[in-house]
């Protein structure tokens, strides 16, 4: 399919935000943003007069995404009102798909399966602002992809810190340039016998319709939910997907906690911001 037909993109905006809504007297928040933080939805945290999903959203329409579907819980009200009464949408149409339960990655792509049809689709975090040459360059290829980010350009460029990227996972890629598996939270002796540089993934990814299939055939994970990496191992493994991994040197920006508040606000203040 064309590139410029690729105009999906879902959004993972289900979870629980566990580790923001906890506290911590160091972040310095001002009362909207600790509002925020206490009631976990991440993706409305406001930086400056925007909650931070509508740089997310700016970014995903610079690249060329016009159809947004934004993957909720049934009791997450404030982002639908938010996104359906509160905001002009001059570029993008938004429509919400639900997720029961939080049941994991896996489980909220499926749920966006009426959203993308057979159509492909990107699918990120809604916690994550990635750059926009890397939702671009996934509108490029011809079938399912991903991109790694350098491990290098990770700890030099984005506000996450080294003991933290050090447990992102990574993927391993064959000659070809296509992902054999992502290794998820790699010990120090598996990291050393890993190509470098080191690539991760930071859950960017284009699919197509096959990845419901694959969502749907997959166990729950020890900790009881749906993973999306294990439903692409799934894909490449069973179903015969290629998955082509583009690599690039930029960083991902992480809004997980509120520590990250502040840094990530430096970091895109002055955006323009048009949906």
């Amino acid at each position: 399919m064309p590139a410029t037909n690729l105009d999906k993109a879902v959004i993972l905006a289900r979870g629980l935000g566990t580790r923001m809504r906890a506290a911590d007297d160091t972040a310095a928040l001002d009362e909207r943003q600790a509002v925020a933080a206490a009631s976990g939805v991440k993706a409305l945290i406001p930086l400056g007069d925007r909650p931070f999903l509508d740089y997310l959203l700016a970014t995903l329409a610079d690249a060329g995404y016009r159809r947004i579907c934004l993957v909720v819980g049934p009791e997450q009200e404030e982002i639908r009102d938010y996104y359906t009464r509160r905001v002009t949408l001059q570029r993008l149409s938004i429509r919400f798909a639900i997720q029961d339960q939080a049941l994991g990655t896996a489980d909220a792509v499926a749920a966006a399966a009426a959203f993308a049809g057979d159509d492909p689709f990107l699918t990120v975090n809604s916690d994550n602002f990635y750059p926009r040459e890397a939702c671009q360059a996934l509108r490029n290829l011809s079938g399912p992809g991903l991109v790694l980010f350098e491990r290098d350009a990770m700890l030099a460029r984005s506000n996450i810190a080294a003991d933290r990227v050090s447990k992102f996972a990574v993927g391993d890629v064959d000659d070809e340039g296509c992902l054999r598996r992502i290794v998820e939270k790699p010990d120090a002796e598996t990291l050393a016998q890993m190509p470098k540089p080191l690539w991760l993934s930071m859950n960017c990814w284009r699919f197509g319709p096959a990845i419901f299939r694959a969502c749907r055939s997959i166990p729950r994970s020890p900790r009881g939910e749906y993973e999306i990496v294990a439903a692409v191992q799934y894909a490449i493994d069973v179903l015969g997907e290629r998955f082509h991994a583009i690599r690039m040197q930029a960083p991902v920006l992480d809004l997980t906690s509120r520590g990250d508040i502040g840094p990530v606000a430096a970091r895109l203040v002055g955006m323009e911001i048009r949906l």
